[in-house]
Parts: C-alpha cells; sequence; structure tokens
C-alpha cells in the first residue's frame, strides 16, 4: 500500500516520504494515529509544501538541538541509591531516575528519549545515550553511588 507520511515514524520515514508498507500496517496503526496520507496526485502536492515547512522548522531547531547536544555531552550525573550486602541495589537505575536528575540540572527531557542498554543495578559508571532528535543522541555519565 502506498502512502505518504504526514509525521516523521521512526524506522520508516520523515514528513512528506511515500513509503510502501503492507496493508495490516497501515490500517491497524499508521491510518488511526493520522500518520499517513494516501498516495494520490492531489495530497503529493499539499504534503510537498508541507515537507518544505517542516525542513525550514527542522533547520532552525538543528542549532538549539546541536547546542543542547553539547551541553548533555559535558553533563555528569551523580545518582544516590541505597545499597544492601556486598554493594548490590535495592532495585535499579531507570530512565525515569534519570529523566529527574536532569531536571534537577535544568534539563526538561522525557523519560523515553533516554536509552539504557542493560538495567543498571551496580555501583559504577554508566553511559546513558539521550536522543534528541531523529538523527542526533547525546551521550552522558550517570555515577551510581552510595548513599
Amino acid at each position: 500500500m502506498k502512502l505518504i507520511l504526514t509525521k516523521d515514524v521512526e524506522n520508516l520515514g520523515q514528513i512528506g516520504d511515500i513509503v510502501n508498507v503492507k496493508e495490516g500496517y497501515a490500517r491497524n496503526y499508521l491510518i488511526p494515529k493520522k500518520l499517513v496520507f494516501e498516495a494520490t496526485p492531489a495530497n503529493e502536492k499539499i504534503i510537498q509544501k508541507e515537507k518544505i515547512k517542516a525542513d525550514k522548522r527542522r533547520k532552525e531547531n538543528r542549532k538549539a538541538i546541536d547546542e543542547l547536544c553539547e551541553k548533555l555531552e559535558k553533563l555528569s550525573l551523580t545518582a544516590p541509591v541505597q545499597v544492601g550486602e556486598k554493594d548490590k541495589l535495592y532495585g535499579s537505575v531507570t530512565t525515569q531516575d534519570i529523566s529527574d536528575l536532569l531536571k534537577k540540572e535544568g534539563f526538561d527531557i522525557d523519560k523515553r528519549k533516554i536509552e539504557i542498554s542493560n538495567p543498571i543495578k551496580a555501583l559504577g559508571i554508566y553511559s546513558v545515550k539521550i536522543k534528541l532528535d531523529l538523527e542526533v543522541t547525546a551521550t552522558t555519565k550517570v555515577w551510581v553511588v552510595k548513599m
């Protein structure tokens, strides 16, 4: 099924891209969330105008995102946690915990944009990826220490 994207969809494309997807994916996910239009000549003209506007906005926002990425790369967070016998954590450090630490530092980042490769269940230094845009990812250090 040929469709035109109205919003950026991860692992599929950006606004204005014409994509070919299976009918079930389109009918059950893309169309109900209003992420696509049917690929007709009239819709293509409308979306091309939207794509130009989106590219312009993306270029304007790119500078701000790059500055934010630079600040996050320099940032080092400290997560004080309670530990038990042999320095084993009670639970783990989650993306929500990291999001809260970032808010204390003045960065309002949603927990869904934070990626942890393995669960943090021990004391130490961990690299955490923060996805700021489709193409921009910042890496910051998180120090997990005893309370």
